[in-house]
């Protein structure tokens, strides 16, 4: 079990006082059974009017900030801790009638996975679903794990990561074209490779433990990370991290969950003023941790 410490900061400057509109912040973990919520602070500058807690369509915990008055700076910092248990790939225990592909879903679950198992985005040619079925062995079984991992670490090796700073998210046929993104970009393009093959599919936002920020070969420390899961009878949603190769949990601190990447932003809003009135933005993400056992893990 390890112990990890998170510490989030989001400012933005103005080149003159402007009003806020009400803002969605998403930063509180979800608790589960291989992450446990310890302690969880936020402080907003300037002094909010108030701050409304609810549970999203996905049951994640948001908070909704409003203000009254105007300011030069807005800014966010969260702290949070919990503990954190590793589950590892080979920990998998997929039913026996899924450890193949293709499977089909039971009747219950795949009414209520539907909606994540439908592709979201435009591809006439077929590109991306093209692109997935060349590791889909042809005339013998192929294992839906290791079909899976072999999707995840293809991305990984093949696709080129470079932060850019414009927001959304690139189509999933785009960064194929490309051959290049950011996390959210190779998230979102495994999911729709997920889905070509009929599986369900799902976005996480949330954040990542790099061991050695420098020179270290992990990618996505720094800011918030995104990864995917997908929906395996038996196992039930696994992580896949296309960015770094990873599958299962390790060093994934999962905070949200979404059907579409647009709906799992960790932080929007808006202010009144004109768009020359914007001065900057810059986001600061350090991710810390104390192992509580015998064995240092990642």
């Amino acid at each position: 079990m390890t112990i990890f410490s998170v510490r989030h900061i989001t400012a933005y400057r103005y080149h003159r006082p402007v009003e806020f509109g009400e803002h969605r912040l998403m930063f509180r973990p979800r608790d589960s059974f291989d992450q446990t919520l310890l302690s969880s602070d936020l402080d907003i500058y300037p002094k909010p009017e108030y701050v409304r807690w609810i549970h999203d369509v996905f049951g994640n915990c948001v908070a909704r900030v409003g203000f009254t008055g105007f300011a030069r700076e807005l800014r966010f910092e969260t702290n949070i801790r919990l503990e954190h248990t590793q589950q590892v790939a080979m920990d998998l225990q997929i039913n026996e009638e899924a450890l193949t592909y293709p499977f089909a879903y039971d009747t219950d679950e795949g009414f209520d996975l539907e909606r994540t198992i439908h592709r979201h985005y435009p591809d006439a040619g077929d590109e991306v679903g093209k692109w997935t079925r060349q590791f889909v062995r042809i005339g013998q079984p192929t294992e839906t794990g290791h079909l899976l991992m072999t999707l995840c670490y293809a991305i990984h090796e093949s696709f080129i990561y470079a932060r850019r700073l414009e927001h959304g998210t690139q189509s999933p046929l785009e960064t194929l074209q490309l051959r290049r993104g950011t996390c959210r970009d190779f998230a979102l393009l495994m999911m729709e490779a997920a889905r070509s093959l009929g599986l369900a599919a799902r976005f996480v936002t949330g954040y990542i433990y790099v061991p050695d920020r420098d020179g270290s070969s992990v990618l996505g420390g720094g800011s918030t990370h995104a990864w995917c899961q997908i929906y395996l009878p038996g196992a039930g949603w696994v992580e896949f991290d296309p960015t770094n190769g990873i599958v299962g949990n390790r060093d994934l601190i999962r905070v949200g969950v979404a059907r579409d990447p647009k709906q799992a932003v960790p932080l929007s809003g808006s202010y009144d003023g004109e768009a020359c009135d914007f001065d900057d933005m810059s986001v600061q993400v350090n991710v810390t941790t104390s192992d509580t056992s015998t064995e240092l893990h990642g």
